[in-house]
């Protein structure tokens, strides 16, 4: 559309009025634009110009002539805040100019000028990607100052809308790993006592690879598996899940101790998104009885067993972790002598590798004295007692690095009395 001459002569000049920058090659480098007119039609552009300096907006404009250069300019400078788009560009016509300003910059707030012979061209800019338009034969400063306004907020809006949106389905797909990492304990009856806890660490704040699971067959015996893949993130967490499920089905199956293991290692080198992934797993069975526990352990931490307020360390031996050396790998099964009412409290790594100093952890001897220092306290005040100490002693320090779970396992009272006729 042209605007003829004596129009744009007519528009009275504001005494701040802001000079177009023209954007032409590397020129614009240095400019720090809150809005940009994409117009090619010099006239067009001066009315535009006019209208800005009668308006109470006060801020600098930069000139595009070609769709080309606003996408550069939008890709090099600091993105403007509003851009003010003419339809009809030497290099793009219609809703498409639209389209790929969007595609350049998509926080970019679009305020789209048309004419009046171009019909619902506005509406259908809005309906594309653009905020607002404008008829440029009616462009008033009023006018331009509300669309320009009107974009700005309306784009906040969408922005505040998509951040909650994505919060929304984080929150939802962080439940559904939780669902899976952090299983309700599959168990029979009361007789057995099972506490978990799991704590994210702080480098990432969601659910990453560490799982758990606890299991109670038909014949009374309770299975119980604790692990911790490598790495964090949706992918570790993703096959955290995966390990955990398998295992719980190897457990309904029936399948050997020893051989749930080569199981779990087969299926972590099959889903593993790196080679370089591997996990660590602790596998204990509890017969009914309660005297004894098989435990197998594949590169993963040592234990404490309680009993009374008595708290020890143990470490049976084991095998490597899953995935280094895929099919090399030997695991043992141990079996330890469970005193009557005797307890396992089974952890990964980030429970005691907290700093507790600038060149200080916690450490499994840090651990095993706070858990001496608790050892009266009951299966739940025991679990919260040992992730409450290794929070606030790596507080000052950053806190904790890595996920903690914790597993408090052991036959309650009715099952020892029974146990014990």
């Amino acid at each position: 559309m042209q605007v003829p001459a004596s129009a744009r002569l007519a528009v009275p000049a504001a005494r701040n009025r802001q000079q177009l920058l023209t954007v032409t090659g590397e020129s614009f480098r240095d400019i720090e634009a809150i809005l940009l007119l994409v117009e090619d039609d010099a006239g067009d552009a001066l009315l535009v110009e006019e209208m800005l300096a009668d308006s109470d907006l006060d801020s600098p404009v930069s000139w595009c002539k070609t769709l080309a250069a606003a996408q550069q300019f939008l890709r090099t400078c600091r993105t403007p805040v509003c851009v003010l788009l003419d339809l009809h560009l030497p290099d793009v016509q219609g809703l498409d100019a639209v389209t790929r300003i969007v595609g350049a910059a998509p926080d970019v707030a679009i305020v789209v000028l048309t004419g009046l012979a171009e019909g619902d061209a506005g509406l259908a800019a809005v309906a594309t990607g653009a905020q607002d338009y404008l008829v440029k034969d009616r462009l008033e400063p009023e006018s331009l100052s509300r669309a320009v306004r009107y974009a700005l907020q309306r784009k906040q809006v969408e922005q505040s809308a998509a951040a909650l949106q994505a919060n929304r389905l984080m929150a939802e797909e962080n439940a559904r790993l939780e669902r899976g990492l952090l299983p309700v304990p599959l168990l029979r009856g009361r007789d057995f006592e099972a506490v978990a806890r799991y704590t994210p660490g702080r480098a990432h704040g969601l659910l990453s690879g560490d799982f758990y699971d606890v299991v109670q067959t038909a014949d009374q015996t309770v299975h119980a598996v604790i692990g911790d893949v490598s790495g964090h993130g949706a992918a570790e967490a993703a096959l955290g899940v995966c390990l955990r499920v398998a295992w719980r089905t190897a457990v309904l199956c029936a399948m050997e101790h020893l051989e749930q293991i080569r199981l779990l290692e087969e299926i972590l080198v099959a889903e593993r998104s790196d080679p370089s992934i591997f996990a660590t797993v602790t596998s204990l069975v509890f017969p009914p009885g309660g005297r004894t526990v098989r435990v197998t352990r594949a590169g993963h931490p040592g234990f404490l067993v309680r009993h009374g307020a008595e708290v020890g360390w143990t470490e049976p031996g084991g095998g490597m972790a899953l995935g280094l050396v895929p099919g090399a790998a030997r695991w043992t099964e141990t079996e330890l002598p469970l005193p009557s009412g005797g307890q396992i409290v089974l952890f990964t790594d980030g429970l005691f590798e907290g700093r507790t100093g600038p060149e200080s952890r916690l450490g499994e001897a840090g651990l095993l004295d706070l858990a001496r220092r608790h050892g009266a306290l009951p299966a739940t005040g025991f679990v919260d007692a040992l992730v409450r100490g290794a929070t606030e002693g790596a507080a000052p320090y950053g806190g904790l690095a890595d996920d903690v779970a914790v597993l408090h396992l052991g036959w309650g009272p009715a099952h020892r009395e029974q146990s014990d006729r």
